[in-house]
Parts: structure tokens; sequence; C-alpha cells
């Protein structure tokens, strides 16, 4: 129980860094943290509304909407259906996250 506290605590706490960062970082962790959390599976489902996944990273669902168009064009990510991407450069990622 102490374990699964402690790793809540943590998380929380990094979730209020995030919110100090750019769209393209607090979407690009957001994904990125989402896709290991499932397995690293090929299709990220996102189980949640581009509203709710603002809400979430404290952005306007415009901005989610934007910077998920700009990370398809940039080639990071495609978009199969709403709720569904296909992550294509993981390694750009992990450079937005810093």
């Amino acid at each position: 129980m102490l374990a699964a506290t402690t790793n809540e605590l943590g998380r929380a706490q990094d979730h209020i860094l995030l919110m100090s960062k750019s769209a393209k970082c607090r979407l690009a962790t957001f994904l990125t943290d989402l896709w290991v959390r499932l397995g690293k599976a090929e299709y990220l489902d996102v189980p949640m509304s581009y509203q709710d996944l603002a809400d979430h990273v404290g952005l306007t669902i415009e901005t989610v909407s934007r910077t998920i168009s700009d990370m398809e064009r940039s080639k990071m990510v495609t978009r199969v259906s709403t709720r569904r991407l296909l992550l294509q450069n993981r390694l750009a990622f992990g450079h937005m996250m810093n």
C-alpha cells in the first residue's frame, strides 16, 4: 500500500511540474506515459475525449486539437480515428518531453 501511495504521489508531483511546460511537451508527456501504462502497444487508444484530455493537461480543446495536428504534420503521430493514434516517432516524443 505504501508503494502504491508513493507512486501516486510521484505522479501527482510530475503532473504539477508538467503544467509549466509547453502544450507540445504536455501532450507528448501524457501520450508517452499512457503508451507505457498500456503496455507499449502499436496503437494508442486514448480513453478520453479531447475535452477531457485538455482539462487533464491544462489546455483548451482547440490547443489539444491544433497540437495533435502539428504532431501529425511532423510525422510524429498518425490519427487513425478520433481516439486512436499511431505513435510513429517515439524518439521525437522523448526530446519534446525535456
